[in-house]
């Protein structure tokens, strides 16, 4: 994403970001295992720096980093869809979080992944 403005809460702030993640996560019916998010230092000649987090998920993971000073946000959202069909909150969970950072501009890609049917190795 791209365009997002620098002074958004979730652009530099660990708790917030965090916090939204979270909630974003529960509220779409995946399960939180696990979490980290880390707020940067800024770098010489700016006045922000980003945040780097990641919500370990039953069904697999979130990942989100911030560029403050770019006004840029990527997101990846991985599940697995071995016992049940995760997709449909998966996409609910990236829209979510993508309208929170209020970006000017988005590229989305989605990636398909079949696990090998255990029987068949």
């Amino acid at each position: 994403m791209a365009g997002c403005a620098a002074s958004h809460p979730w652009m530099t702030q660990p708790d917030t970001l965090r916090a939204a993640c979270l909630q974003a996560v529960a509220r779409v019916g995946l399960q939180t295992v696990g979490e980290r998010f880390h707020g940067f230092e800024p770098a010489q000649g700016h006045q922000t720096a980003g945040v780097t987090g990641v919500v370990l998920l039953a069904e697999s993971h979130l990942a989100v980093h911030t560029w403050p000073e770019l006004g840029v946000v990527t997101l990846d959202v991985f599940v697995c869809n071995l016992l049940s069909d995760n997709a449909e909150r998966a996409q609910m969970l990236l829209d979510q979080l993508v309208a929170g950072f209020e970006p000017q501009q988005q590229a989305r890609q989605a990636i398909r992944r079949a696990i090998p049917d255990a029987a068949s190795t």
